[in-house]
C-alpha cells in the first residue's frame, strides 16, 4: 500500500503541482482534477507506468487511455498528421472537453492505446491539469481515477474512497464542473463520436459539418467488436445499487417506476428515484432525490456520478427516467444506459 499524499490546489496549486509532475517523471502515479472528471495519470511515454494505471484500476487492458497535453503543439509527436479537419477542432474546442483520436506516432506505447494504431489525445482546461503536465515534461496517460466499473470521480473524496493508498498523489481541485468524461470523436475517418460528452453533437457540426455517432454509445457492443474507446464497454459507471431506466412521456415513466418501486420494495429492497423537477410531484410517497430538470441537461450531467455514487451502498435499486439524446442529453443516456447495463422498461 502505498503513502498517498494530498495537496490542495487551493491552498497549495504550485507545490503540489510541482511534486506531482516530479511523481510523474519518476514512473509514479497522480490523480489530478479536470474540467470533466478526475484523472489517474502517469507518464503517458513510459509503457511500464501506463501498466501502474490498469493495476491501480483494476482496469482490462484492452481498454485504451487518453494522453493528456499542455499545448496543442504537443500533438506533433503523438500523431502521424494533424489534418485541417483535425486542426479545426482543435482551435475551436481546446482547451476543453474533447479528445481527438488520431493514427499514433511511434512514440506512444501500446500500453496506452491498447494495441490499436490510433491515439486519444485532449487538452483539458483546468488550470491544475495543465500545471501538472508542464511540470511533468510530458503527456500524461489518464482514465477516470475510479475503480474500473464504478462511478466516475467528480470529488476528492470519491478519490479518496476508490484510490487511497493506491496513488503516490492526490490533487484536490474541489468539484468538477461538468461531471461527464471528455467527448471521444474519432477523426481518422469520417468523424465519429465514440463517447458523448461536454462538446456536444451538434457544436462540432457547427464547426466541421456531419458527425456520425457511434451505435455502441446507446447500445451495447457487439460480440467482438473492438474497444476504440474508454467507457464503450458493455456496463460501466455502475455503482453497487442496480440501476433501471424508465422511457417514454413523463407520465409514463413516472407509472413505470412507481410500478416497480412498489415491487422492489414489497420483496424488501430500498430503492429511489432519480426524478427531474419536471416529475418530482408524481413520486409523493417515496423515496426521490432530485438530479436536475430535464430541460438542463447540462445539470442533469454534473449530477449524475454523484448521485450514483451517493446510493450506491445506501439502497439496493436506483430508478431513472430517460431524456431525449439532443444536445448534453445524448451523453446523459450513453452514461446512464452503461451505468443500468442496459436495463431498460418501457409501457
Amino acid at each position: 500500500m502505498m503513502d498517498t499524499q494530498i495537496f490542495s490546489c487551493i491552498a497549495q496549486p504550485d507545490s503540489g503541482t510541482k511534486f506531482a509532475g516530479q511523481i510523474v517523471r519518476q514512473g509514479g502515479l497522480v490523480v489530478f482534477p479536470t474540467e470533466t472528471v478526475y484523472g489517474l495519470g502517469a507518464n503517458g511515454l513510459d509503457g511500464d507506468a501506463v501498466k501502474k494505471i490498469f493495476e491501480a484500476k483494476g482496469r482490462p487492458q484492452d481498454n485504451p487511455l487518453i494522453l493528456h497535453v499542455a499545448r496543442k503543439s504537443d500533438v506533433k509527436d503523438l500523431w502521424l498528421r494533424v489534418s485541417d479537419i483535425t486542426r479545426k477542432l482543435m482551435d475551436a474546442f481546446w482547451p476543453g472537453p474533447l479528445t481527438l483520436v488520431c493514427q499514433k506516432s511511434s512514440i506512444v506505447p501500446d500500453e496506452v492505446t491498447a494495441g490499436l494504431d490510433t491515439v486519444a489525445v485532449r487538452m483539458s482546461s483546468n488550470k491544475t491539469a495543465l500545471a501538472l503536465i508542464r511540470a511533468a515534461g510530458v503527456p500524461i496517460a489518464a482514465p477516470s481515477a475510479n475503480t474500473s466499473g464504478r462511478p466516475s470521480p467528480t470529488s476528492a473524496q470519491h478519490v479518496i474512497d476508490d484510490m487511497w493508498g493506491k496513488v503516490d498523489c492526490i490533487l484536490d481541485g474541489g468539484q468538477c464542473a461538468i461531471g461527464l468524461e471528455s467527448t471521444v470523436l474519432l477523426v481518422s475517418k469520417k468523424p465519429t463520436i465514440l463517447r458523448p460528452g461536454g462538446i456536444t453533437r451538434e457544436m462540432l457540426q457547427s464547426v466541421i459539418g456531419d458527425v456520425d455517432v457511434a451505435q455502441s454509445v446507446l447500445s451495447p457492443l457487439k460480440d467482438g467488436e473492438t474497444v476504440a474507446s474508454p467507457g464503450m464497454k458493455y456496463k460501466h459507471y455502475a455503482p453497487e445499487a442496480d440501476v433501471i431506466v424508465a422511457c417514454g412521456t413523463l407520465m409514463e415513466m413516472a407509472g413505470i417506476i412507481k410500478r416497480e418501486y412498489d415491487k422492489a420494495e414489497a420483496k424488501g429492497k430500498k430503492c429511489v428515484i432519480l426524478a427531474s423537477k419536471e416529475t418530482q410531484s408524481f413520486y409523493r410517497g417515496k423515496k426521490y432525490d432530485i438530479i436536475g430538470s430535464a430541460t438542463e441537461k447540462k445539470d442533469m450531467c454534473a449530477n449524475l456520478f454523484s448521485k450514483l455514487r451517493q446510493y450506491s451502498d445506501a439502497v439496493d435499486v436506483i430508478f431513472a427516467e430517460s431524456v431525449s439524446t439532443d444536445d448534453m442529453g445524448l451523453a446523459y443516456m450513453n452514461r446512464l444506459l452503461r451505468a443500468s447495463g442496459f436495463t431498460v422498461l418501457t409501457e
